[in-house]
């Protein structure tokens, strides 16, 4: 009898441990910083452990890194840049990974230039040098916004360089302009000591490219096999999002704790930037936090193949899922 009680015991123990909580682990695309607070904010609330999930959350090393980390399940969530995933689906019709989320309604994807340097305009960039990382997801749309801008090309020395030393190259004039994300090259050149009148912002949005940004992607096994996990993670983090938005100064506190070096009145003003000119739209006012215009979507498609030569080329559809998503109501913001 004895036997069979502790037997009961463990099997009622074993069967609550196993199905009380869902792992996610998180990938996300980049080092934390203030734009990254909506997600850090939500795991300190304890948001996602409120919603059953066991969340571990991981910095990235740029736009691409987190697709195929999602993409063969080493970790079930990330963010990425959407036009790269885009292209990953064209490359890998077999690792159907999708978007869920979108995060960055207006990308920040931007050429910065000092104006000392002479780049006031696009057509500057004939006969100067270009830092751009490889993996760099502005730099991803570098032939686009040539097409767009009827720049010649093979006028402008791209120079690969490396994410740590990119701003601090354009600080000391090793390049004339660097590609990267609007809100961290421009804070990254404040902390270099350039002059802010000096920094010329071209964000590519204002350039001819109608893309979207980044957006959070799910492994579809994960998916398949967890839907309410997947749409609770998605309720959790649009919580840490409403409050980032409503209380900046508080959430920014979130990433402090995780990244011990930054600077907390830098990470807020890169988390406003972030706010101001990615995540708060028109569209997103009119139709809420999360989702997507699919005629958009498949309009920036056509964009990408002005430059890009698709060989499987996937319809809006293969690329974002909305079926994970709240309802409009929880995702409204003014």
């Amino acid at each position: 009898m004895k036997r069979l009680l502790a037997l009961a015991a463990a099997t009622i123990f074993m069967t609550g441990s196993a199905f009380a909580e869902t792992t996610i682990k998180y990938a996300n695309d980049w080092k934390w910083e203030g734009p990254a607070a909506p997600f850090l904010h939500a795991l300190e609330q304890g948001y996602y452990t409120d919603a059953d999930l066991s969340v571990t959350m991981d910095t990235g090393s740029g736009s691409l890194d987190a697709i195929p980390k999602v993409a063969t399940g080493t970790y079930q969530i990330g963010s990425a840049d959407i036009n790269s995933l885009i292209k990953f689906r064209d490359q890998n019709p077999d690792l159907p990974v999708k978007a869920i989320f979108m995060i960055y309604n207006a990308p920040p994807f931007a050429i910065i230039g000092r104006k000392s340097l002479g780049i006031m305009s696009p057509k500057d960039l004939e006969g100067k040098t270009l830092g751009a990382p490889a993996p760099d997801g502005a730099y991803a749309q570098w032939k686009a916004f040539v097409s767009a801008n009827d720049i010649d090309a093979s006028k402008v020395t791209i120079e690969n360089v490396g994410f740590p030393v990119r701003e601090p190259m354009l600080a000391q004039g090793s390049v004339d302009a660097i590609t990267g994300f609007s809100f961290s090259s421009f804070i990254n050149l404040k902390s270099n000591q350039v002059p802010e009148d000096d920094i010329n912002v071209m964000l590519m949005s204002d350039y001819g490219l109608d893309l979207y940004g980044n957006v959070i992607i799910v492994n579809p096994d994960f998916a398949a096999e967890n839907p309410d996990a997947v749409k609770a993670f998605l309720e959790a983090t649009i919580m840490g999002f409403k409050d980032t938005f409503a209380d900046p100064e508080t959430a920014v506190k979130a990433v402090l704790k995780y990244n011990d070096v930054a600077r907390e009145a830098v990470e807020l003003e890169r988390l406003k930037m972030a706010i101001s000119q990615n995540m708060i739209t028109d569209e997103v006012r009119a139709n809420g936090l999360g989702g997507v215009d699919m005629d958009r979507l498949t309009k920036s498609m056509d964009q990408i193949a002005e430059t890009y030569d698709f060989e499987n080329r996937p319809s809006a559809d293969d690329i974002f899922d909305a079926s994970f998503l709240p309802a409009a109501d929880m995702r409204a913001v003014e």
